[in-house]
Parts: structure tokens; C-alpha cells; sequence
């Protein structure tokens, strides 16, 4: 999902990427969704260990005290994304971190999607940094570093789907990897990526993510060469329009035109307008709102049953990942390192579950 996730944790949005001639074959036809409902329903939970660590208590819709992971079971999410980064200074969201917590969600029922950012911290359209292990590699040995590195992701988590790059609409692994500089490695950086997934487990399902709608023809067009599966996107009104038709017109016309599967990588939405921490909000005004739906419990319920509409109608649409769901004030209701995000989650300010989630439980 990472946006400009306040003074901590997000960053800016940009444009795009290049191609080549090599092996350019046309991919299968997109199969249609199945009659028994969207095969991915999905909630970003990747500051969940840290969260959790701090003793957070979250309730159900009945105000009863429940585990976190069985309020979104029972809501019908049946998919949980995370991020993983390189050699992230406090260890969230690092290699061990993730791979222990994808084991324990799988054995509780959960498909994994990970989020491959290539990164020690966020990595989305205007911020692509290497790790800083890798900084001193060649491109050769940078290339290697990449198979090397999602192969060993891949075979010891053996995710259901998988994103090789975050937001990657300018390219990943700058400045070898940026789109407009150096297109050619960029893409030869996103194939090291994609043929690891292939040869450590080819269950896995590849994502190419690409962050709005603004230039992802073009982006789409550029990787036509590269393996993967599924076209990834995130959708903010905030920073990509308020424009549900366009959103609905454009998934279509690339999942038509690319014949791959499309899926929401990200997607939120806010139900209050005010704050629970010290901490400044990403979204905190009417005017960031879509028309018809308000800040509040059931216009956020309302968005996300659109989102999930235009996925369930479209012939290649096959669901769409909430992101922050977790992102309560955990940090304290006074703190200004806590979450920017506590009035986009799934759970009030009370820590119980909203309506929104009732939108996962459909068939």
C-alpha cells in the first residue's frame, strides 16, 4: 500500500517503466471470476507483530474482547498481505519477523501475499532505495542479489501471491532500476525477480503493482514482456481521484488489454474524520472525500462494497486487499509516533470492529 504514511512512514507517488523484445508471447486469456465470489479478500496487517506486541486489545462487532486474527476469520477475510524489508532498522517487517508470522497465519487458514519491497523501509513511486547492503553491488551482482533474495523469500514462505517491487511505477532498486533512466535494467531487475518466484515455487501467483491510474496503460505496456500473473493497483481517492467510474473503466480496460487478472493491492477509507493519537492523519478533510460517501462508519462500508462490486463484475476482477486495517492508536492516545491512519482502520477508536468488514463475508 507505502503512501505518504506521515513524518514515519510514507512518501510520494510518481510515473513509470520500459520494455524489450525478448520472449514477448502472448499470455492465456484471463479466466472469469468463479460464481462462489472473489477469490481474494484481503487486509494489509503488517504492523499487526508490533501492534500486538504492545498489548493491544481489539473487540468484535458485539463489543466482546476477541482475538484480532479471529474477528477477520469470521468476517470472511480470507487473505492477509504484509510487507518485507530488507534489513529494516527496528525489525519489523524483516525476513524472520515475516516468515514466522506467515507460518502462524497459515496454519490458521490465511492465504499470504507478500509485499516485496526490495528496501530497508518504505518503497513506493517517488522512494525506491536500495538496501544499504546492497549499495556497493554491481549490476550484475545486484541482479544476482535479487534472484537470489526472492528465491529464498519465496521457498521458505511460499506465499499464494507475491509482489516483486511496492508501488513500482518508477521503477525499484534506484538508480540502476529507475524507469526513466535506466529502463532496460529495470527491467532486467523485474525478470531476476519474477523468474525466482517461478523456479523456488511456481504455486505462487506474481503481482506487478502499480500505484493509481494515471499512466498504467503505458506502465502495463512497458512489462508486456515480463512474467507474472496479475495486475496489481492501488486505489486512494486522496491521491488518485474520486472517480469510481474511472476506476472501474480502467481496471477493465487493462485487465482486457494485458489479458492478465486485476486485483486492488490497496485500497482504505476513512469512517470518522477526527483523530485518536497526536499524530497527524493522512486523511482529515471533506474535500478528500469521494461525493455520496461520508467520513463514517457505513460510507466507509459503502466505498468498500464498491471497490468489491467493480471487482465481482468484472470479468477478470478477482478482489482487493484493505490496507491498514490494524493501524489503531496503539501507541497512546497522546503520542505523535503513533498512527496516521486510526481513522481509515477497520476497528473505531474504541478498537471494535466496524461495519466495513461486513463486506468481506459475501459470496
Amino acid at each position: 500500500m507505502k503512501k505518504l504514511f506521515c513524518l514515519f512512514f510514507f512518501f510520494a507517488f510518481f510515473a513509470s517503466c520500459s520494455t524489450d523484445d525478448d520472449a514477448q508471447k502472448e499470455p492465456e486469456p484471463t479466466p472469469p471470476v468463479s460464481e462462489e465470489g472473489l477469490p481474494v479478500r484481503a487486509v494489509d496487517i503488517s504492523a499487526f507483530p508490533e501492534i500486538d506486541a504492545a498489548g493491544t486489545i481489539f473487540y468484535n462487532a458485539k463489543s466482546q474482547k476477541e482475538d484480532f486474527l479471529d474477528i477477520l476469520k469470521q468476517a470472511g477475510v480470507n487473505t492477509l498481505r504484509l510487507r518485507l524489508w530488507v534489513d529494516p532498522a527496528r525489525g519489523h517487517s524483516g525476513f524472520e519477523e515475516v516468515k514466522n508470522f506467515s507460518k502462524n497465519l497459515k496454519a490458521r487458514g490465511f492465504d499470504i501475499w507478500l509485499s516485496l519491497h526490495y528496501s530497508d523501509a518504505w518503497a513506493d513511486p517517488g522512494n525506491q532505495a536500495r538496501p544499504e547492503s546492497w549499495q556497493q553491488l554491481s549490476f550484475e551482482a545486484l541482479k544476482n542479489q535479487v534472484y537470489n533474495y526472492t528465491f529464498r523469500v519465496v521457498e521458505e514462505i511460499k506465499p499464494e501471491y507475491i509482489q516483486v517491487g511496492n508501488e513500482i511505477n518508477s521503477g525499484f532498486l534506484f538508480p540502476e532500476g529507475n524507469i526513466s533512466e535506466n529502463p532496460d535494467q529495470f527491467k532486467e531487475l523485474l525478470q531476476a525477480g519474477t523468474s525466482a518466484v517461478r523456479e523456488a515455487n511456481p504455486a505462487s501467483q506474481v503481482i506487478i503493482h502499480f500505484a493509481g491510474l494515471e499512466n498504467a496503460d503505458w506502465f502495463f505496456g512497458q512489462v508486456a514482456g515480463v512474467d507474472y500473473d496479475i495486475i496489481g493497483l492501488s486505489y486512494y481517492p486522496v491521491w488518485h481521484g474520486k472517480n469510481l467510474d474511472l476506476l472501474e473503466n480502467t481496471a477493465n480496460s487493462l485487465a482486457s488489454k494485458y489479458q492478465r487478472k486485476l486485483v486492488i493491492a490497496e485500497t482504505a477509507y476513512p469512517f470518522s474524520l477526527g483523530y485518536n493519537d497526536w499524530t497527524n492523519n493522512i486523511v482529515g478533510l471533506e474535500e478528500q472525500l469521494v461525493p455520496g460517501y461520508p467520513a463514517s462508519a457505513e460510507g466507509q462500508k459503502a466505498f468498500l462494497q464498491e471497490i468489491s462490486d467493480i471487482m465481482e463484475t468484472s470479468d477478470a476482477g478477482i478482489g482487493f486487499s484493505y490496507w491498514g486495517g490494524e493501524l489503531v492508536a496503539w501507541n497512546g492516545p497522546e503520542s505523535t509516533a503513533g498512527s496516521p491512519w486510526e481513522n481509515q482502520a477497520l476497528f473505531n477508536f474504541d478498537h471494535k470492529a466496524l461495519p466495513v468488514l461486513q463486506v468481506f463475508n459475501q459470496e
